[in-house]
């Protein structure tokens, strides 16, 4: 599913059917490791890793202020309001044991073989394991219902006090005792009647899980998340978006069951693709989506950035490139950084970048104009709706920050490390590869007393290295080891920088 502003590729969401995303499913889980020093566990919910649980994401450690903020955090969304009554926990919530009076070492509340619930924050990346939390928030078109706390938040993009004031009031008039709902965007503008529609659906859905949770044993699958066709139109689909298109017969009426189900006057905006030429070449986004994946992120002025990945960190660097400005090189720099907050955040989105990022902009020798670099980042960050944090820039134009992580990046689901290189970007020089090749020889002459000939295939051009720069080489280590040494260039050769066949004389 791509997301197009203004014919710009600002959001892939890539979904495979083998593969499908558990962020959002909901397990009985069952304890395997219980880590004091790292006040964390380790519990199995099915899949080939366990999944990871910090103290902090175990609900009889923390309240409904937690998970609200975690909402957030997870979702740019929520936004709480001030309430002078203690967050509580539900007292018939689906666990084996019950909360203490106040937070407690995760030893004391988990041990080995304890059944829990818990919802998948993130799924797995690479070598790690899913992260899970005990904070449940089951996610409705209008309203997100958290059966854990008994708090109402309100979304921070509803701006106005009045409309804030009268949604938590509606909600708070609809909802059963100990249910805590966070109110979502697209509740703007609804009356209390059609907020109850959703009510009713969480509820029935929770009870569902619940109810599963007593005649399953752990590990056990009890909630899974809409597919990512209708969790697009339930969580994107907002007035700002004005046409959607879907190429799929099947799924475009899918989604207009859905939309009349839960948002009626939307459905004329969902549009059926028919067209022969494929939709995301029609759109540009195949284009798109393949320059999304290269190192080098071209700026309009002709600077450019330069985007490395490790295991640690996410390594961006900016320059100037073909740009050499018309004033000062320290009004070309500040230009050039200027520009490049900006893309840099698009390609941090668009790429799903998360984790540590440390950005290398060109120095600046003021330190208002660092200064002013910083606040460009700061301000563009705010349309992301990711989680971030941003240091202060320093002298040597250097900014950490950090971008809360949602599965794997772009490059990682799109792409494996290259056999040849290690996944390093960068092989063996020819010269390299030449002089490893003859090192092999004197191994092969030492280990074959009854050498006779080699024959060494290799690519086109490491023979044309050896039939130039070094073939004096070649001549005087026939010499040493008494045998034909026979170079063939090669185009076959696959993953294997070069091959070396044997040939001993007669007995």
């Amino acid at each position: 599913m791509a997301l197009l502003d203004d014919g710009r590729l600002v959001e892939i969401f890539i979904e495979r059917m083998r593969d499908r995303g558990i962020t959002g499913n909901v397990y009985k889980a069952r304890v395997t490791r219980v880590l004091p020093g790292m006040q964390a566990a380790f519990v199995d919910i099915g899949l080939e890793k366990a999944a990871f649980l910090r103290a902090a994401d175990f609900y009889p450690n923390t309240g409904g202020d937690s998970l609200l903020k975690e909402y957030e955090e997870e979702n740019g969304t929520a936004s709480l309001e001030a309430d002078s009554s203690p967050p509580r926990v539900v007292a018939d919530a689906p666990t084996t044991q019950t909360a203490p009076p106040s937070p407690a070492p995760i030893e004391t509340l988990l041990k080995k073989g304890q059944e829990i619930i818990v919802q998948v924050v993130n799924g797995p990346i690479g070598s790690k394991g899913a992260r899970v939390t005990s904070h449940i928030a089951i996610p409705g078109r209008h309203l997100v219902y958290m059966p854990l706390t008994d708090h109402v938040g309100v979304s921070r993009r509803i701006e106005d006090p009045d409309e804030r004031a009268r949604l938590k009031a509606a909600v708070e008039e609809i909802r059963p005792p100990a249910a805590g709902f966070i109110i979502r965007t697209a509740c703007e503008g609804l009356s209390k009647r059609e907020m109850q529609g959703d009510v009713r659906f969480l509820l029935r859905l929770w009870n569902r899980t619940v109810k599963k949770s007593e005649s399953s044993t752990a590990p056990a699958l009890l909630h899974y998340d809409m597919d990512l066709i209708l969790r697009s139109i339930r969580d994107l689909f907002a007035a700002d978006i004005e046409r959607i298109y879907i190429d799929s017969t099947r799924d475009y009426s899918r989604i207009v069951e859905f939309l009349e189900t839960v948002m009626p006057r939307f459905t004329e905006r969902v549009g059926h693709y028919t067209d022969a030429e494929p939709i995301f070449e029609r759109f540009g986004i195949e284009s798109q989506l393949h320059r999304a994946l290269e190192r080098r992120v071209w700026l309009k002025s002709g600077g450019y950035i330069v985007i490395d990945h490790t295991e640690a960190l996410t390594a961006i660097d900016v320059n100037t490139g073909r740009y050499v400005g018309k004033t000062t090189q320290e009004e070309t720099v500040l230009r050039t950084n200027l520009e490049a907050t900006k893309v840099i955040v698009e390609q941090l989105r668009l790429r799903n970048i998360g984790g540590l990022i440390i950005i290398d902009f060109i120095d600046m020798e003021k330190a208002v104009n660092r200064k002013k670099v910083h606040d460009a980042l700061s301000e563009a960050v705010r349309k992301d709706k990711a989680r971030t944090n941003i240091l202060h820039i320093s002298e040597l134009g250097l900014v950490e920050m950090t971008r809360k992580r949602k599965g794997e990046n772009l490059l990682q689901l799109l792409c494996e490390p290259c056999p040849t290189c290690d996944g390093r970007g960068m092989v063996r020089s020819v010269e390299t590869l030449a002089y490893e090749i003859l090192r092999r020889i004197r191994r092969e002459a030492r280990s074959s007393p009854k050498l006779e000939r080699l024959t060494i295939r290799v690519a086109p051009p490491v023979a044309d290295f050896f039939a130039t720069t070094e073939s004096a080489a070649l001549q005087t280590l026939e010499h040493e080891i008494g045998a034909k040494i026979i170079v063939k260039s090669a185009t076959d050769l696959g993953e294997q920088p070069y091959e070396v066949t044997v040939a001993e004389a007669a007995a």
